[in-house]
């Protein structure tokens, strides 16, 4: 008997410029079960010529790590772990002849891979989910989509040119709009200072009442609001219980919290892993059904392949919402579902279990938007090891890393967008950590911590969502009175520039471990008022002087340079577009550990 699967390739160009999105839709047309076959969802193949490969590998605190090489034999990217950038990021760039530039992303959440296949007449790029990763079987008149495949082409060698071309199209027709001022709403967390045990309602209400003096616009409830009334519990072994309120911490229940944070006017976040499930959870007892099973053993999370869990995760999610009157939830996923569930007793296949999860994920967070709006839906992973545009047409915005600390904001900024809009990237400002991490040694309280250091921990996180993790009620006063004139930056003038700017990275990316540039500048060129933002950070190591040269000016037109106050005393300067774009703007008086930010301008020479 033939095989009745149809195979139909689907495209779609978007007019902001050269960016094109595949994927294959394949159907079932026989009258008996059928095996898909491979599944790339693009396929190129590309002429002969030397070529240069660009892509990122990661793991948890080690986002966005650049590879750089020439190809000169395959090369073959794959992702086994089940969450999309843990391990390598699903994003490649391709530098070919004459300069010609490729970006590429693959828009899904799991596995996937991508292959560089140079041979006698060019060079073969695919990019999909290999067999070793899938295997489905569908039925007769059942179908299935592959996960999407986005690519920006540009003829100038220059990686900003496709990244520019990817951000315009994210923000007009992948990510969701959720109120633009909600979705960049500056934040306070409680987690790094007040990890799990030691959050309760007063400590949460103290922070709420420095926030709200400080101008913060939301504040989130994270891990350890849940399950049994014990203080000793660990979050991370009842997860999945988000029917219990730990009332040891809480007992005024959680939304006594958020009406106490909107009275204060602020928004109310509420973190919710509702795709694990912990050894410890009443909900593994109750609802075996659930779990996702590898081998017959526990994965650690419930399958949204079965569509019982899918109604269950809706529930739970929208009596969430409704009944603490969320603002806010901080999805998070912290762990690797590898190849999946097998089970056959869930709707899917034992090869197609963790393929047929995110497909259930994302209808569920489909629908939670549909019936919550106006709420946003943070995506985050162990930090960010499920970044990818398959998660990001489903939520909000994306959290960048765990932690946070300086060097480490900026490294990872500028990876993310290389793919993301800058309103899609949400990170904190150097957080207090109460856990050990070597690098993460800020403390508000210490002498030697100068308005400077402090300026580039904030301005560092202001790039994208701006939010905090540290007490508030320690800080000492001159640190409120930094963090409130910070905010008012970010919110007056900074915000317009995030949500809507086109964004160049004027540097090579700035690394964590302090091996190449110690300068990072990135340029915001917001075409709908003709104006710009240059941030720009000098870290340790740096050499004294470095000019930052500017893109996309008019050569003729005169520019006025207003530097932020906060530091800079408002200096105030004017050039020519043609003298930004050919001979920068000279820095040669910002310490170690000192940035700057500049706000410039069309001047009318004519009023």
């Amino acid at each position: 008997m033939k095989s009745g699967i149809k195979i139909e390739p689907c495209q779609r160009i978007y007019e902001e410029g050269a960016v094109v999105e595949s994927w294959l839709h394949i159907r079932n047309d026989g009258e008996a079960s059928a095996a898909v076959p491979r599944t790339d969802s693009l396929v190129l193949e590309l002429p002969q010529g030397d070529y240069e490969l660009l892509y990122y590998t990661s793991s948890w605190g080690n986002e966005f790590q650049p590879i750089r090489h020439k190809l000169t034999e395959e090369v073959h990217l794959c992702n086994q772990t089940g969450r999309s950038s843990q391990g390598v990021h699903p994003w490649f760039t391709l530098i070919g002849p004459d300069a010609r530039i490729m970006t590429g992303t693959i828009m899904w959440s799991g596995n996937w891979a991508i292959h560089f296949e140079p041979h006698a007449n060019g060079l073969c790029v695919r990019a999909g989910i290999d067999e070793s990763l899938l295997q489905k079987t569908l039925m007769p008149g059942e179908a299935m989509e592959t996960p999407h495949v986005a690519v920006a082409y540009a003829a100038s060698g220059d990686l900003n040119d496709t990244s520019v071309l990817l951000a315009r199209v994210g923000r007009a027709h992948w990510i969701p709009a959720c109120g633009a001022t909600d979705s960049l709403a500056v934040e306070w967390n409680h987690w790094w200072v007040y990890e799990d045990k030691i959050i309760d309602e007063t400590v949460f209400r103290q922070n709420v009442d420095i926030a709200s003096e400080l101008g913060f616009e939301l504040c989130t409830l994270d891990a350890g609001w849940f399950g049994p009334s014990d203080a000793e519990v660990s979050w991370f072994d009842v997860r999945g219980d988000w029917d219990l309120v730990n009332e040891a911490r809480f007992p005024s229940g959680i939304r006594a919290l958020s009406d106490y944070t909107h009275a204060k006017g602020m928004k109310f976040g509420l973190w919710c892993e509702i795709e694990a499930l912990g050894q410890k959870a009443h909900l593994a007892i109750e609802q075996p059904d659930f779990s996702a099973l590898r081998d017959g053993n526990p994965i650690g999370y419930v399958c949204f392949g079965n569509p019982a869990v899918q109604e269950w995760a809706f529930h739970v999610l929208d009596r969430l919402i409704t009944d603490y009157r969320c603002d806010w939830v901080k999805l998070d996923f912290n762990l690797d579902p590898m190849a999946g569930c097998n089970r056959v007793d869930h709707g899917h296949g034992a090869g197609d279990g963790l393929y047929e999860h995110y497909v259930g994920y994302y209808i569920v967070l489909d629908k939670i938007r549909a019936k919550h709006p106006d709420v946003v839906l943070e995506n985050c992973a162990s930090g960010g090891l499920r970044i990818d545009l398959g998660m990001l047409r489903h939520t909000h915005t994306t959290f960048l890393s765990d932690p946070d600390w300086p060097d480490h904001n900026l490294q990872v900024f500028w990876g993310a967008t290389t793919m993301l809009p800058a309103h899609a990237c949400l990170h904190w400002a150097n957080s207090e950590w109460y856990g050990e991490n070597p690098n993460q040694v800020f403390h508000p309280d210490d002498p030697n911590v100068t308005d400077y250091e402090l300026d580039l921990y904030v301005r560092s996180a202001m790039l994208g969502g701006l939010g905090f993790s540290q007490r508030l009620p320690d800080l000492p006063q001159w640190i409120r009175e930094r963090y409130k004139a910070h905010v008012v930056t970010y919110q007056q003038l900074v915000r317009p520039f995030v949500r809507e700017a086109d964004v160049y990275r004027l540097t090579d990316q700035p690394r964590r471990d302090g091996v190449g540039t110690r300068w990072a500048a990135f340029q915001y060129d917001l075409r709908t008022v003709q104006a710009h933002l240059l941030f720009v950070f000098r870290l340790t190591g740096a050499e004294q002087t470095r000019r930052i040269k500017m893109k996309n000016l008019k050569p003729e037109i005169m520019y006025g340079l207003s530097w932020d106050a906060i530091g800079c005393a408002g200096r105030e300067a004017r050039c020519s577009g043609e003298q930004l774009m050919r001979d920068g703007v000279l820095f040669d008086e910002l310490r170690e550990m000192e940035s700057a930010l500049l706000h410039i301008t069309e001047i009318d020479c004519h009023a």
